[in-house]
């Protein structure tokens, strides 16, 4: 039996290539949108990619299986459980074959037993995988979003993200009881989850790739809580904002995300049209230079999104998933393409198409002074000017941090708008200056670019942010405060 897991950072997402080493047949199991690492690893190993499936309907990216299945030619296996409204609309036209729980899949030799494990999604199944020549029975299981490294998964998402009301507690309950099931699964199984630290498809999870049963029952909190009440508020509690772009995904990857059939590019604009598209509405100048360069200077009514492996998070939080993008980069796409080629990418796993071109940032700003324009700067402060100013009453501190790290303690008298809250929430802010802060000054610099683009050009970055101003032992509200 073959085994590679694909690990992606910037989503914190695992998928899995299984392949039986007899009949060179292998099962791409959570595929991301971009085939080529698949097809790869099948290459280089000898392998056919002849079956794909997924465990249940993402939220936080694009499901490459239909991708993938167009590019192999594979048969696509998805879930028929949780219900009528969580069925896979694609199914019948992609010929897809339908699973239900104590079905089985061959992959050669390879057999994977299907589990329905409905919690945090209805239809969500997991995998036990046994390699049948060896005779020793099971191996592993293929845990999803059910069962990750030291936590579950959160329950909320149906509601929180897909706006489907009263769901929460009954999916947590649902959840716990799925638990039970995997508590009964043998001690030895290796458990292979579909997320690692930093997702935002749980709250606590861990950063080793893999563990087992037996140690899960030992190590995590929601495998071990016996009692379902408490297991409830447990789970339910502290979960982070998911980010907006989460309930589009949804929708896609139920109803059937369009097939590229080609890598994603964002072809390569003239400094001409990059400013002439600048008073479009619905079209975003993404300046992924650092955030102290942006701040410096660039062209009103860009966005400083530096990139970085949560690049697509803060995108996706900010932009309508239907709106036009461009990428201004410091590089010359010609000569150093990586940083546009990486951003693109990473949109396009999130749902963003429509990606219409990318530029080299100074040629832009210099044809921007070239047209009589003057280059924008954002304002910065320490967070004791900021005190100073907020004390003197002529300002008011802007917290864009989530709702678990506000709770923890925050600014007394600040404003709470998360970062993906801004646009929708700006009639919220007074008229006075806004002194924004997150945790160290990193989302503040983008939201700070935001309020900029929105008319707010009173809004000052606060350097260092919460961090800097605990550091300063400036006073702050607690928890219980």
């Amino acid at each position: 039996m073959f085994f590679r897991e694909l690990y992606d950072q910037a989503l914190a997402q695992a998928s899995y290539v299984i392949g039986c080493q007899a009949t060179g047949e292998a099962i791409v199991i959570d595929p991301l949108r971009d085939p080529a690492p698949y097809l790869d690893v099948a290459r280089a190993e000898g392998l056919r990619i002849t079956h794909v499936t997924e465990t249940h309907i993402h939220a936080d990216f694009v499901s490459g299986a239909r991708e993938l299945c167009a590019a192999t030619g594979a048969r696509l296996y998805l879930s028929a459980e949780g219900g009528p409204d969580w069925q896979y609309a694609f199914a019948a036209q992609d010929e897809a074959v339908l699973l239900h729980d104590g079905d089985r899949i061959m992959v050669g030799n390879i057999r994977f037993d299907v589990l329905h494990t409905p919690g945090h999604t209805p239809e969500h199944l997991s995998f036990v995988v046994t390699d049948s020549p060896r005779g020793a029975g099971p191996m592993g299981i293929l845990t999803g979003d059910f069962v990750f490294v030291g936590d579950v998964g959160r329950p909320d998402l149906l509601e929180r993200a897909a706006g489907i009301a009263d769901t929460m507690e009954a999916g947590a309950r649902t959840l716990f009881h799925s638990l039970q099931r995997f508590r009964q699964l043998p001690d030895h199984l290796q458990v292979w989850p579909g997320h690692g630290a930093g997702s935002a498809c749980g709250k606590a999870l861990g950063a080793v790739p893999s563990s087992t049963v037996g140690y899960e029952k030992l190590s995590n909190w929601g495998v071990a809580e016996r009692d379902e009440a408490a297991f409830v508020t447990s789970v339910l509690d502290g979960q982070p904002e998911p980010p907006r772009y989460f309930a589009s995904m949804k929708r896609i990857n139920r109803d059937g995300p369009p097939v590229l059939g080609r890598p994603p590019v964002a072809p390569v604009m003239s400094a001409a049209d990059v400013l002439g598209g600048l008073d479009k509405s619905n079209r975003w100048t993404l300046d992924l230079r650092p955030a102290t360069q942006f701040a410096d200077g660039h062209i009103d009514g860009s966005l400083s999104v530096p990139y970085s492996k949560r690049f697509s998070t803060w995108v996706g939080s900010i932009v309508p998933i239907t709106d036009e993008i461009v990428l201004m980069s410091d590089h010359d796409p010609d000569v150093t393409p990586d940083t546009v080629r990486w951003a693109v990418r990473d949109l396009s796993r999130i749902g963003f198409d429509r990606i219409i071109g990318s530029a080299v940032a100074h040629e832009a700003l210099t044809a921007w002074g070239a047209a009589g324009h003057h280059l924008q700067a954002i304002p910065q402060s320490t967070v004791n000017d900021a005190r100073s100013a907020v004390a003197d009453g002529a300002a008011v501190i802007v917290d864009v941090r989530g709702r678990t790290e506000w709770n923890a303690g925050h600014v007394r008298g600040a404003l709470h708008l998360p970062l993906g809250d801004l646009r929708q929430r700006l009639d919220e802010l007074p008229a006075t200056p806004l002194y924004v802060h997150c945790e160290s000054g990193t989302r503040s610099a983008i939201a700070t670019s935001v309020l900029h683009r929105l008319g707010r050009v009173d809004a000052v970055n606060v350097r260092g942010g919460f961090a800097a101003w605990q550091a300063a032992g400036l006073p702050v509200m607690g928890p219980a405060e």
